[in-house]
């Protein structure tokens, strides 16, 4: 299954409220939205028509969350669903998510693209292949190592695989707090050392099997009810072990 075909189940599913995104490019995946949403992008070139409802800005994802508003461009609803495919640098990436996070509700969910690269070339932080991911892929052992109470997926989707962070805590400052001490452990020279279990796709979850988990209806559920997350999260582990296998170990 390609990602654009995964991302467009998801929104079938969520119906979100408010959507953002990050890295707008030709505009193929903000044209899913299917409520008010929001558009993130210095330099975007649009190729496809976009629905009602979609508000597009012209500057970098910092620039964006420094506003003193964010949410007004969405009616004041904070973010359901978000997608952040921006500057293809796991640093970037993690203040990214920190701020869409502090934007959202714990019934949100973020998706990143490029977290599976398919060679450690196109895994560079200098660009030297057409199609590059960056390392991206370092974003999910960020989450792993100073937020375990995130539950995270990597998503085995084509071309470069997704992936896709439940349980959020807009009330969490520990990215933030640590952010210098993260980019330390990120940013280094090229060549990375991209790790053999992440170029195998070890443990990525069938994107069909994900999208048919009945997750999805559970939190769907629990936004629409104002749900506490106590209550609904052992819920939410409890179906992704039942009905995606791969996802046990993230789940338990």
């Amino acid at each position: 299954m390609r990602y654009l075909e995964f991302l467009a189940g998801l929104h079938e599913r969520l119906a979100p409220p408010a959507y953002l995104e990050i890295g707008v490019r030709h505009g193929d995946s903000l044209a899913l939205a299917r409520g008010p949403a929001v558009g993130i992008d210095p330099a975007y070139k649009l190729r496809t028509a976009l629905p009602d409802g979609v508000r597009l800005f012209r500057e970098t994802s910092d620039e964006y969350f420094a506003r003193k508003r964010p949410l007004k461009a969405l009616g004041g609803r904070r973010v359901a669903l978000s997608f952040i495919d921006g500057m293809h640098l796991s640093e970037f990436v993690v203040r990214d998510f920190a701020n869409v996070e502090r934007l959202a509700d714990w019934t949100s969910v973020v998706v990143f693209d490029d977290i599976l690269p398919r060679t450690a070339e196109e895994a560079a932080r200098d660009r030297r292949t057409r199609a590059w991911t960056g390392d991206v892929y370092k974003t999910l052992d960020v989450l792993a190592a100073y937020r375990p109470d995130l539950l995270c997926l990597q998503v085995d989707t084509k071309p470069t695989g997704l992936g896709v962070v439940l349980g959020l805590n807009p009330d969490s400052t520990v990215l933030r707090d640590h952010y210098d001490d993260i980019v330390g452990e990120l940013v280094v020279p090229d060549p990375q050392r991209v790790p053999s279990a992440v170029l195998a796709r070890e443990g990525a979850v069938d994107p069909e099997a994900l999208l048919a988990s009945p997750v999805w209806s559970l939190l769907r559920r629990a936004r629409d009810l104002g749900a506490p997350k106590r209550l609904v999260m052992w819920r939410l582990r409890r179906a992704l072990a039942v009905s995606v296998p791969q996802a046990r170990a993230a789940s338990a």
